[in-house]
């Protein structure tokens, strides 16, 4: 190993910097079906006229006049649907596209309005009905994992190509609780855990991905680009992407102390999802914090 392998302000793969928006239902992961399917079967239908608000900027998960809305993820079965920010569009929707997840999986403010340009049809989740979801379909957690991967991937090839802005920390990245890693550690088998020495590489860009890895000990840097975007700590997990949809990795993760991590490949992520679909909504909680991060660091370095 040379001293550049572990310099994180240096890229060891160039990525080119995307240039038209993100959209979800492109994913090669998304199955309208399969959505369509979980909605109609555990969520409500709801209904709204032209110009009706569905959901506003900057609600909040629960209290307040729009507390039903604001905790709800919808399927837009038929119509379509508008998103903006600050009044200006950023999207529109159409039939068998799937929105409002990330505010229901971090109970966090919305971060768009979503308005009605036409009647539309609609199945809602909840938080509760989401969880549920997830345990009954694993493949269902594994899909809105996998789009939100893309989403991760668009963020990270525009932020590879821009130096990090003056006073941007890496985000420090925590995502199950104590409870359940200790949970976690029980049910997995002993050659799980594996151990590495202060600074080492445990994945470079490109490579391709077995396993994702959760810190039960110790601290990794997670680097792209030039950028050392997060550091991982205990209950903190990091490499899922190639896990989850069998890419190549998007970025390259290094141990700033000596570490040790549970190791999970994907048969044993998807009984995992299956059996504690409190690991699945962790998880997606990660990610979901993650993108609101790349996306504020990509905004700062505009």
């Amino acid at each position: 190993m040379t001293d550049d392998d572990m310099d994180f302000t240096k890229p060891l793969a160039s990525q080119p910097a995307a240039s038209a928006p993100f959209k979800a239902a492109q994913s090669r992961f998304y199955d309208k079906a399969v959505a369509e399917r979980i909605f109609r079967e555990v969520g409500r239908e709801e209904r709204f006229e032209p110009n009706a608000l569905v959901f506003e900027e900057d609600q909040k998960a629960a209290g307040g006049l729009f507390r039903k809305a604001a905790s709800r993820m919808y399927y837009l079965a038929q119509g379509e649907v508008a998103l903006s920010i600050g009044g200006r569009l950023l999207d529109t929707l159409k039939g068998g596209e799937v929105f409002g997840e990330m505010a229901v999986i971090t109970g966090q403010p919305r971060s768009a309005t979503a308005t009605a340009r036409s009647s539309v049809l609609a199945y809602s989740l909840d938080q509760a009905q989401l969880q549920g979801a997830l345990g009954n379909s694993p493949e269902f957690a594994l899909m809105l994992a996998s789009v939100m991967y893309d989403r991760l991937r668009f963020l990270a090839a525009r932020l590879a190509a821009k130096p990090r802005a003056a006073g941007v920390a890496a985000r420090e990245a925590t995502v199950f609780e104590p409870a359940l890693v200790a949970q976690l550690v029980a049910t997995l088998p002993r050659t799980a855990i594996v151990r590495w020495r202060q600074q080492e590489i445990i994945f470079k860009e490109g490579q391709s991905g077995t396993f994702m890895y959760l810190v039960k000990s110790g601290r990794v840097a997670i680097a792209v680009g030039g950028n050392v975007v997060e550091v991982v700590g205990p209950g903190g997990t990091f490499g899922e992407m190639a896990v989850v949809d069998q890419s190549p990795r998007t970025a390259r993760a290094g141990t700033l102390e000596e570490s040790e991590l549970l190791a999970i490949d994907r048969a044993t992520l998807v009984e995992l999802v299956k059996k504690q679909p409190a690991f699945a909504m962790a998880l997606l909680r990660g990610i979901a914090e993650r993108l609101r991060f790349m996306n504020s660091q990509l905004m700062a370095s505009a």
